[in-house]
């Protein structure tokens, strides 16, 4: 993969994410099963790692970022002539080690953040497997959500630059940042949208996280075409 050329974020108006979310349902329906089965064994995965005494979470803050990553590709792929598939949910690891490197540490930035206030406010040791369960409020747990989304949203198109662009780690981070800085009520308003999506999965008991996984991560891929001025699929650099 060559590094982006000259692709710098944009200001774009803040109602821009209104087209996000359409565009996150276009895309979605071209392969809607295949998006649910991803979506589906990122679920499963994560559910039996996470309890795993010791290692456990660390794998699963391994792998979960980069199962995840495996909707952004499909999304890429749904943008194009190529519909999505099953075997989308594992492109991320046949990506250069850096830029797993890059996706990794995006989402453990977002996870530390939301750790920390865990622990400030309720004592819980988020990193500690099953730590918070049963010991925190629905209302308590919604505000730790809360800022791991916010965490979360200044990283958002770093695994568009490392995995479509490919970026080096210092330039994605430092590309996605500036993104969030110069659209900050657009990306307030994708992660309010995130946000409400991933409340009502957890109200389903999780089912409803089969589609709301791939609903964010359609609509993150929009806002980084959108941001980045990726006026095409053939634009987008992947492997």
């Amino acid at each position: 993969m060559t590094p982006a050329s000259g692709r710098e974020p944009r200001s774009l108006p803040p109602g821009r994410a209104l087209i996000w979310f359409g565009e996150a349902i276009r895309l979605w329906k071209r392969g809607p099963l295949a998006f649910s089965l991803m979506a589906l064994v990122a679920i499963v995965s994560a559910m039996f790692l996470e309890p795993v005494p010791v290692i456990g979470i660390a794998v699963a803050n391994v792998l979960s970022p980069l199962l995840t990553c495996g909707l952004l590709f499909a999304s890429l792929a749904a943008d194009g002539n190529e519909p999505p598939r099953f075997k989308h949910l594992f492109m991320a690891f046949a990506s250069p080690l850096p830029a797993q490197l890059a996706v990794v540490l995006a989402a453990l930035a977002a996870t530390l953040v939301a750790s920390a206030f865990a622990w400030s406010i309720a004592g819980v040791n988020l990193l500690v497997p099953g730590a918070a369960a049963g010991e925190v409020p629905p209302a308590t747990f919604m505000m730790i959500f809360a800022i791991y989304m916010l965490a979360s949203l200044p990283f958002t198109f770093v695994p568009m630059a490392t995995l479509f662009d490919g970026e080096p780690l210092r330039t994605a981070f430092a590309s996605s940042l500036r993104a969030f800085a110069r659209n900050p009520q657009g990306m307030l308003t994708l992660g309010a949208y995130m946000y409400f999506l991933v409340l009502a999965g957890f109200a389903t008991t999780g089912v409803g996280l089969v589609l709301a996984l791939p609903w964010m991560a359609a609509a993150q891929y929009a806002a980084w075409k959108d941001i980045y001025g990726v006026g095409a699929h053939a634009d987008a650099r992947g492997p």
